[in-house]
C-alpha cells in the first residue's frame, strides 16, 4: 500500500511513523484532551488505541491520520477516517474523528484537518455519507461538526457510557456527499 500523503494550507495528514508515538502520547493524553475521550490511558490502552488505528489503515486503507503542521514539523495529533465500531453505534459507516494536543486548539487547525479528511471522504474513499461521534458535554467539538456543515442525527445516537458516564449517550452528527459539496464550495 503507498504511503498516504496530504497537504492542506498549513498542514500534513500522513501515516504514522514510528518515532510519532512518544510526541503524540506525551502531547495528546493529557486529562485536558482526554475529557471526553475515556480518560488518560494507561500503557495498555495506548497500545490498543495504536493497533486500532495501524489496523484501520491495513484494513480499509484509511485511519485517523497523524496530522504535523508545515511551518515546524510538529505532531498535532491525529484527523481523518475510520470505520464506526463503537459499541451500540452504528456500525461500518465512514466516520471522521480528530484529536489534538492543547496547544493546538483555537487555531483551526481541526477544522482545517477535518475537512481535507471530508473531501478525501467523498472523493477519495467512496463514502456517501459521512458521520462524527461526541458526547453533548463536549461543545467544542460538535461545534466544530456543525461549522463543517454536519447535521445533528439524533436517530443515531447510542447507549455508550465509555466517554461520558454521566450521561451514558454518545450523540451523532452527519453529513453526506451532496450537502458537503454544497457547503464547502
Amino acid at each position: 500500500m503507498a504511503e498516504f500523503r496530504h497537504e492542506t494550507d498549513r498542514l500534513v495528514l500522513r501515516d504514522w511513523r514510528e518515532d510519532d508515538w512518544d510526541e503524540f502520547w506525551q502531547a495528546t493524553n493529557t486529562a485536558a484532551v482526554m475529557q471526553w475521550l475515556g480518560g488518560v490511558l494507561d500503557a495498555d490502552g495506548m497500545a490498543g488505541a495504536r493497533e486500532r488505528l495501524e489496523s484501520y489503515r491495513t484494513m480499509h486503507g484509511h485511519t485517523f491520520w497523524a496530522v504535523e503542521r508545515m511551518t515546524d514539523g510538529a505532531l498535532l495529533g491525529f484527523c481523518g477516517l475510520k470505520r464506526s465500531n463503537q459499541a451500540g453505534g452504528p456500525m461500518d459507516m465512514m466516520e471522521v474523528g480528530w484529536r489534538l494536543r492543547e496547544d493546538a486548539w483555537g487555531k483551526g487547525y481541526a477544522k482545517e484537518a477535518a475537512a481535507a479528511s471530508l473531501s478525501l471522504a467523498f472523493t477519495t474513499f467512496g463514502a456517501s455519507e459521512v458521520i462524527a461521534l461526541t458526547v453533548d458535554a463536549n461543545a467544542p467539538s460538535w461545534g466544530l461538526m456543525i461549522r463543517l456543515g454536519m447535521e445533528r442525527r439524533e436517530d443515531l445516537d447510542f447507549a455508550n457510557d465509555e466517554f461520558d458516564a454521566e450521561t451514558g449517550t454518545i450523540i451523532v452528527y452527519s453529513i453526506d456527499k451532496d450537502r458537503w459539496e454544497k457547503t464547502s464550495t
